[in-house]
């Protein structure tokens, strides 16, 4: 049976069509994907993804297990209040999850982990925390909403009560911060500016309808997906996995390889691997014909060889196709996608594609 979050009801009042997602029952769109990504682009949009992971890591040996568990180093957030993109790595280098890291105090770090990935996560990130004093609190208790969009922070600091717009007023790119009623990070997965905001699920409800009133529009599943794929960002399962490493997937740097002293999991294997030259890696595709690009889709290297989409499908900003996909390392500037049996003709370009509404690739 599928799991619901608590604003499953708010998303049937805005007339959301519902699918399974890991698990979890969540819109997808609310009537139009396209207007939902272009209201986030040049408006403010509300995502629900309660569905995701919350997990408060605690104990005086939570920084410790952190800089063992994690490919990036969280001393690199030098006070509290910051937070830090990571992946976290098996033996192999294969990537586990990616994550976001949040420092809250010394005692008290705050990993939000991907949904498809919370029983994985869970079970790898317990048998590493063995030896060390440290406990794993997954918050059932909570959920969370994204804001995001050039006008998010100005609706969101609209509605907020004083004590909570004095604790958001400050907040700068990857910095967090929390009191009694709610936590905000000043982060998200579209390329837009916004918060990501916690609370207890009992109040989540009302703040999701003060922030439809304020002028804040709910978006789903569909438009996050092209949102993160014109900001050049990953999605688990797609762009990398256990099979794949972040040297290969457009994340070597994610890797903090100083202090060298530091010993965290799947350092030796990337090391490794470094050493050898990665046979492969990530790009960025823009067709220059007809079609649309997916997943597995076929990518063909005239002299060189063959590669893969691993996420594609239309930009609404650039109005194009667009994707990533794994290619031979030697791979140039050109290729052709397979679509329908037909070699359709792509260009190579470094994402990301679009970032707070500006085009970053020539079209």
């Amino acid at each position: 049976m599928a799991q619901h979050t608590a604003l499953y009801d708010q998303h049937l009042e805005a007339g959301a069509k519902m699918v399974d997602f890991a698990g979890w029952e969540m819109p997808i769109h609310y009537g139009s994907q396209l207007q939902e990504h272009h209201t986030v682009r040049q408006d403010a949009g509300v995502f629900d993804v309660s569905h995701m992971c919350v997990v408060d890591i605690l104990g005086p040996g939570a920084r410790d297990f952190l800089r063992f568990l994690l490919a990036n180093d969280v001393d690199k957030m030098k006070s509290r209040g910051r937070a830090l993109y990571s992946c976290m790595l098996n033996d192999r280098a294969g990537v586990v999850d990616d994550l976001i890291i949040y420092f809250l105090d010394v005692n008290k770090y705050r990993v939000v982990l991907n949904a498809s990935r919370r029983a994985q996560d869970l079970e790898w990130m317990n048998q590493q925390a063995e030896g060390f004093s440290v406990g794993l609190h997954a918050r059932t208790d909570l959920s969370m909403a994204a804001i995001q969009g050039p006008n998010a922070i100005k609706k969101v600091s609209s509605i907020l009560p004083l004590a909570d717009l004095d604790l958001a007023s400050t907040l700068q790119p990857f910095d967090c911060a929390e009191n009694e009623h709610i936590f905000i990070a000043r982060t998200g997965y579209t390329g837009e500016d916004g918060f990501e905001i916690i609370m207890h699920s009992e109040d989540i409800e009302k703040f999701w309808d003060k922030l439809l009133r304020a002028g804040v529009r709910p978006a789903g599943l569909g438009a996050r997906d092209t949102l993160r794929l014109e900001a050049g960002m990953n999605l688990y399962g797609n762009d990398m996995d256990e099979s794949t490493n972040p040297l290969e997937s457009m994340l070597g740097w994610t890797i903090a390889w100083e202090p060298k002293e530091r010993l965290f999991l799947g350092r030796a294997a990337l090391e490794l691997i470094q050493a050898q030259s990665a046979s492969q890696k990530l790009v960025g595709l823009i067709l220059e014909g007809k079609g649309i690009m997916r997943q597995h889709q076929k990518v063909i290297i005239d002299n060189i060889g063959e590669g893969e989409v691993t996420s594609g499908g239309f930009s609404p900003t650039l109005n194009k196709s667009i994707a990533f996909a794994r290619v031979p390392v030697e791979t140039g500037t050109h290729c052709f996608v397979k679509i329908r049996g037909k070699k359709i003709p792509a260009r190579i370009v470094k994402p990301p594609f679009v970032r707070k509404g500006d085009v970053l690739i020539k079209l």
